[in-house]
């Protein structure tokens, strides 16, 4: 039998900076096309998990280490990323510091919900489902289950 052919898997993490005032965001500004601002994240690679893929990408994109990661959603929409078809686990994660961009990032930013620049992707949609489920109390988990 074939192998069946599927969309690219990608991670993303919402990364809260624990350590400042109403918890603001990191997005990264990309360097490549498409142009515009953007959750940290990136492909996973064959043989990693898409928990240390969402990881790998923050530390990589922003130099921040996040945890505990918290699933927000899948995002499946064939139109999402312009690339391609892709599907992207969408996590939430805290981490304290100045985040530093590197590899894919031009730039690193932090930002409020309520003052977010021009959004690359999905991105807009993800960050409305996000402010929700903040609103609805959602915070990370910490190993355990419980609230950090």
């Amino acid at each position: 039998m074939s192998r069946p052919v599927t969309p690219l898997l990608a991670a993303d993490v919402i990364i809260e900076l624990a350590d400042r005032p109403g918890r603001p965001i990191v997005l990264i500004e990309r360097r490549y096309p498409p142009p515009g601002w953007a959750i940290a994240g990136g492909f996973v690679d064959v043989g990693e998990t898409v928990e240390a893929a969402a990881a790998r990408e923050a530390l990589e994109e922003t130099g921040l280490s996040v945890g505990p990661l918290t699933l927000l959603g899948l995002y499946s929409d064939p139109a999402r990323d312009p690339r391609g078809h892709t599907v992207s686990a969408v996590y939430v994660a805290r981490a304290h510091g100045e985040p530093v961009a590197g590899d894919d990032a031009g730039s690193a930013g932090v930002f409020q919900l309520d003052a977010l620049p021009g959004l690359a992707f999905d991105h807009g949609r993800i960050l409305e489902d996000y402010r929700a489920w903040r609103e609805a109390g959602g915070t990370c988990a910490a190993p355990g289950g419980a609230p950090d």
